[in-house]
């Protein structure tokens, strides 16, 4: 993805891009697919936020390929990831939750570069963060 640039900033600073991906997108793509599209674009120090999170196994297998790619000296010093609380389904009942009806799902997750973004706040409704221009 291209690197956000502002015209009229007479440095020629690059600003902070943001990479909003829908649940859509990532419906069509495999998880080895979505875990390199995400670390490719924080690589490029951009911030990425998915409209529907990544699976439990997705995520574990996001942060091991993070590990493994870590590389202070190249400028990568891994992701922070904030994800919102997991909200249950409507059915809470025990028969519900034996049978695997009260499934939940992540609302919204968002990764950055760990040298960028500093939590501020995070809450049920609320994620806050400081992303600066490293």
């Amino acid at each position: 993805m291209p690197k956000a640039t502002n015209p009229d900033d007479p440095n020629g600073d690059d600003g902070v891009q943001i990479d909003l991906i829908s649940g859509e997108r990532m419906d069509t793509l495999a998880s080895t697919e979505k875990i390199r599209m995400i670390l490719d674009g924080v690589h490029d120090g951009n911030i990425v936020i998915l409209e529907e999170g990544l699976t439990p196994d997705e995520e574990s297998k996001l942060i091991e390929m993070t590990m493994a790619e870590i590389s202070p000296d190249a400028g990568f010093n891994g992701i922070e990831i904030e994800t919102y609380p997991k909200s249950e389904t409507k059915d809470s009942s025990l028969l519900g939750r034996l049978m695997g009806s009260n499934e939940s799902t992540a609302k919204l997750t968002v990764i950055g570069p760990a040298n960028q973004i500093e939590t501020l706040h995070k809450d049920e409704t609320l994620i806050s963060a400081l992303v600066s221009r490293n």
